[in-house]
């Protein structure tokens, strides 16, 4: 009988390895906001080597981009190309796809930094991470050899062969949605309106197809002197607009995403009148991925920026209840429901958060209640 082997995977997991490279890198954000961060990550492993950019601030898109391949033997490749980022985007995934050279097969891989990398592919390894994908174990049965990863705290179990498919797939779909851009300027303000339409009917998809494009150009622009100076209105209304982008992308699985989408409107809100509204959804945005203290903080901030006679300012306290609710906070709950109620909140809507209330305190509620009832 075929002995089963199981090799744990942590010596060549690459989790975080984007974000640590950042830190050494003086370019790094602003190569992230014009080739888009998983291409500069996508460039880095296909070992793309970035000499220069020619930013067009009004459309990221069609800015130049000059650089070259790290040699594999051929002469050619380290010859210097400059290209659209569009362009650069499509060059750099097709290098990337090129097949790996052979590792050692199943049967012969042996519990060895290099000889697992070897096995499971240098490159997959390095995309995996971009995705909140992480590798566990390596499950060697004969010939086969199958891995273990978890993903948003789900384990799985596939194939070795499936699970590169699975992250080259992943890959190819980035490749798709970075290269579907509109010619001409990126950002068109009257987008919003239909954006909130689709909102409006939980169409996130047709959201994110409205607004998709929006991000990159926008964050080089907000470093501009153009940008810092615009018109507070237009400010505002992207900052609406990227608000809706952000909550269609966690909407869609994609929280990270989502999370720089809506700090890039915050940016842009600053203390104006979208700001309450952008913080709103930025908090309800982190109550749903169970961050619920980072949660507190930005609703807390919405409640501040708020208008005094809002009509959000119930539902900001209901959402901040709520949060304390998930972390146990008794007192601190019933204090924020109350503000929630005395900013107008109906009674149906407290519901939930009131007999979680009346279930943890019991009878000593009831009394305080009648105390202060009395005043």
């Amino acid at each position: 009988m075929t002995k089963k082997r199981t090799i744990v995977l942590d010596r060549i997991r690459t989790d975080g390895w984007f974000e640590r490279l950042g830190e050494s890198i003086g370019s790094f954000q602003t190569l992230c906001d014009v080739l888009g961060d998983r291409f500069f990550a996508f460039s880095l492993i296909a070992q793309a080597r970035v000499s220069s950019l020619m930013i067009d601030r009004f459309n990221t898109d069609n800015s130049l981009v000059e650089f070259s391949f790290a040699g594999m033997g051929d002469p050619d490749d380290e010859e210097p190309e400059r290209m659209s980022v569009i362009e650069f985007r499509r060059r750099v995934v097709d290098r990337l796809l090129i097949d790996e050279p052979a590792g050692p097969s199943a049967s012969d891989v042996v519990d060895d930094p290099e000889s697992l990398q070897r096995h499971i592919g240098p490159r997959i390894l390095l995309l995996a991470p971009l995705y909140g994908i992480g590798v566990r174990e390596l499950l060697v049965e004969g010939t086969s050899s199958s891995i273990r990863i978890d993903h948003e705290g789900d384990d799985a179990v596939l194939d070795l062969a499936e699970f590169r498919g699975l992250i080259l797939e992943r890959v190819q779909d980035d490749l798709e949605r970075g290269t579907q851009r509109n010619s001409g300027t990126a950002i068109d303000l009257n987008s919003v309106a239909e954006a909130e339409a689709a909102a409006a009917e939980e169409r996130w998809e047709r959201v994110a197809q409205l607004l998709g494009s929006w991000p990159m150009p926008l964050a080089v622009y907000w470093r501009t002197p153009e940008g810092q100076n615009l018109p507070e209105a237009a400010r505002q209304r992207i900052a609406e607009g990227l608000g809706l982008l952000g909550t269609a992308c966690a909407k869609l699985g994609d929280s990270s995403q989502g999370e720089e989408v809506m700090r890039l409107a915050v940016q842009y809100a600053n203390e104006g009148t979208s700001g309450s509204r952008i913080f709103a959804r930025l908090g309800r945005m982190l109550f749903e991925a169970n961050r619920h203290g980072e949660a507190i903080a930005s609703l807390r901030r919405a409640g501040m920026l708020a208008p005094q006679e809002s009509d959000d300012l119930p539902g900001i306290f209901l959402d901040i209840a709520r949060c304390f609710m998930a972390r146990g906070a008794r007192i601190a709950a019933l204090g924020a429901l109350r503000a929630a109620q005395r900013a107008g909140l109906a009674a149906a809507d407290s519901s939930e958060v009131e007999r979680w209330l009346v279930a943890e305190l019991g009878a000593p509620l009831e009394r305080w209640r009648g105390l202060v009832e009395k005043r």
